[in-house]
């Protein structure tokens, strides 16, 4: 054998080698992924017992909705103003006895103004009594006479404005938001503002100024956060609808766990002026939005005409038939818990209800796997850090940043101000190393094209709304980065509709997330539409113990 020959031969023995030993490296580390998530649902397994043991006992039950004006839609309870049914003083007065009633149980509200709210309907019903509202009146004042309420965080003129941290609970707001100006003029009536997490940075509604907010379908459980005093009042009929922000899954995350419907709209199409320190200038470079939130799928057409100028297509027909329909059943990010088995098979009740929809058509819905969602809390943690809020700055208002490490050192003498969750995201943004932008951006920008092409301009992906139902109080501190389920769409600038699905098997809500392209929010409230007919959409406290 030549010289050369020996060369060739010991040179492609190498490479083989090398390619053995990769290749063995790899099988290595999935052995080693797959023990690790063996061990880690075993680990979690264990927590939740452990929670359900302590928490069980301590559950509390909320009264079963009485007065069936509080069953109503924001739709049909204009139509019943319009037609003279119903007096605006009925409506917000029920509304607000149902608040009282419910709230010392789940703790929703902060602030409230429900006298003033009562003489705002009165005045209301006698200008339509004296002839003074038109036809053309309630047209453009769409919301006529419906209570609302938004967060703490969104500015209300004369309201405290707190933040949810001690610093500022003496804060009262001296202007309304934009959003809620746009309310009032629709002719909505404020009743009250609602609890959040500490400058709205958490997945669970608890601050050491109004305390903890809970889920009303199980007191034990959470509400999610930052909107969770929103979404709490109003399933529990506390309050007509509501208004959400979303910065990472602030305003679906809590309609989730509470059971009703919300929309995170197209970026950049409502107004941040007053949302927190927000001057509206923000646009169009801020993952923030404003949303609706409400207890049925056609109350997000009006509510969003409102805080969009009617910027979107929400009139449009819609044939479900001709959507392009993608589903997901894991979010595939490894720092995220699995999606549990009712979680999947919700999904796939869903997937089997639209491909009879879709059965007179030539195509099914089609499951989808974006690789890049694996780094979805990375790329959203990097979007996070280009906000004009500083976390540091706003926990600690007049009396200039926090600093983490002393929060730290005071927390374990318990003479901190604030909550783990807070120092928590203070460590997260200040000692944690930030992600390299030049790859997060690189890899935001190629999802971001990879999920445009795939949706086009008449898909909708059908994507887990969490890994399980509502948790229990306290457990999202150990499971941190389970909300990228939601924060990635925010880091995506895509409009998402939240809808709820029923109760599952612990009698808390199930729910699933329609995304779509900008500015096809329609489509995805088209299909929210159907899923309620098929699957039930939010579930009334009713009083279970009477028969026929």
């Amino acid at each position: 054998m030549g010289k050369k020959s020996l060369i060739k031969k010991s040179s492609s023995n190498r490479t083989s080698n090398r390619r053995a030993k990769r290749a063995s490296r790899r099988n290595f580390k999935k052995m080693i992924f797959f023990v690790l998530s063996y061990i880690r649902v075993f680990v979690e397994f264990l927590i939740d017992k452990l929670f359900s043991f302590y928490y069980d006992s301590k559950k509390q039950i909320v009264p079963p909705t009485k007065n069936p004006i509080l069953l109503k839609g924001v739709t049909a309870l204009q139509k019943s103003i319009r037609d003279r049914s119903l007096k605006c003083e009925e409506i917000v007065r029920a509304f607000i006895d149902r608040a009282k009633e419910v709230n010392p149980i789940i703790n929703a509200i902060v602030d409230e103004r429900f006298e003033d709210a009562i003489e705002d309907a009165k005045r209301i019903d006698n200008d339509i009594a004296n002839g003074k509202i038109s036809e053309d009146d309630f047209k453009n004042k769409p919301l006529l006479g419906i209570p609302f309420t938004t967060k703490d965080s969104t500015s209300c003129k004369g309201m405290l404005y707190t933040w949810g941290i001690l610093p500022r609970k003496h804060v009262r707001a001296t202007e309304d938001a934009v959003v809620v100006k746009q309310f009032k003029d629709a002719g909505a009536i404020l009743i009250a503002t609602t609890n959040i997490p500490e400058v709205n940075m958490w997945q669970e509604t608890r601050n050491n100024l109004i305390g903890q907010t809970k889920n009303p379908y199980d007191t034990t459980r959470t509400t999610g956060g930052s909107s969770g005093g929103e979404a709490s009042l109003i399933a529990a009929c506390g309050t007509a609808m509501g208004i959400g922000t979303d910065i990472g899954g602030s305003l679906r995350m809590p309609a989730y766990f509470c059971g009703i419907f919300a929309h995170k709209p197209t970026n950049g199409l409502v107004s941040l002026r007053g949302l927190t320190d927000r001057t509206g200038l923000e646009i169009p470079d801020s993952m923030c939005t404003a949303g609706p939130m409400c207890r049925y799928p056609s109350d997000l057409i009006p509510m969003l005409k409102v805080l969009t100028n009617n910027q979107l297509k929400l009139d449009e027909s819609v044939n479900i038939e001709d959507i392009n329909f993608y589903y997901t059943l894991e979010c595939n990010d490894s720092r995220s818990s699995r999606t549990s088995d009712e979680i999947r098979s919700s999904i796939q009740n869903v997937i089997t209800c639209l491909s009879k929809k879709l059965r007179n058509t030539d195509k099914q819905p089609e499951e989808v796997n974006f690789e890049l969602m694996k780094d979805g809390f990375r790329l959203w943690r990097h979007q996070i850090t280009k906000e004009p809020l500083d976390f540091a700055t706003a926990l600690g208002y007049k009396k200039g940043p926090v600093n983490v490490y002393m929060e730290i050192v005071k927390k374990l003498f318990g003479q901190s101000d604030y909550t783990i969750a807070a120092i928590m995201n203070l460590i997260n943004v200040y000692v944690f190393p930030r992600e390299d932008p030049i790859w997060a951006e690189k890899n935001l920008a190629e999802l971001k094209s990879e999920v445009l092409k795939t949706l086009g301009d008449n898909g909708v992906l059908i994507y887990p709304a969490f890994t399980s139902t509502a948790p229990y109080h306290y457990i999202q501190i150990l499971r941190p980065y389970n909300m990228t389920t939601w924060s990635i769409f925010n880091a995506l600038r895509l409009p998402v509709t939240q809808v709820p699905l029923g109760l599952g098997s612990d009698g808390l809500p199930l729910g699933v997330q329609l995304v779509t392209a900008p500015h096809k929010d329609h489509l995805a409230i088209a299909v929210a539409k159907v899923l309620e007919e098929e699957f039930g959409g939010w579930t009334p406290f009713l009083d279970d113990t009477k028969t026929d």
